[in-house]
């Protein structure tokens, strides 16, 4: 989710809420709505592939 700032700087929150505190992770600050998307395209592919993708077989 992204949010414009009254600085004018857009924020990426998580979609999720935390229970404890009801409020949502910051996922960071961009100057631009641009840079923002960009950013929740590539939580979105790594949030997805998991940890066994990172991982290459040896090479002989």
């Amino acid at each position: 989710m992204i949010r414009k700032l009254p600085s004018g700087k857009y924020r990426l929150y998580s979609e999720s809420r935390d229970p404890r505190t009801g409020k949502r992770r910051n996922l960071g600050t961009f100057e631009t709505r641009a840079a923002a998307v960009k950013h929740e395209r590539e939580v979105q592919f790594f949030k997805r592939r998991g940890r066994g993708a990172i991982r290459r077989p040896p090479t002989r």
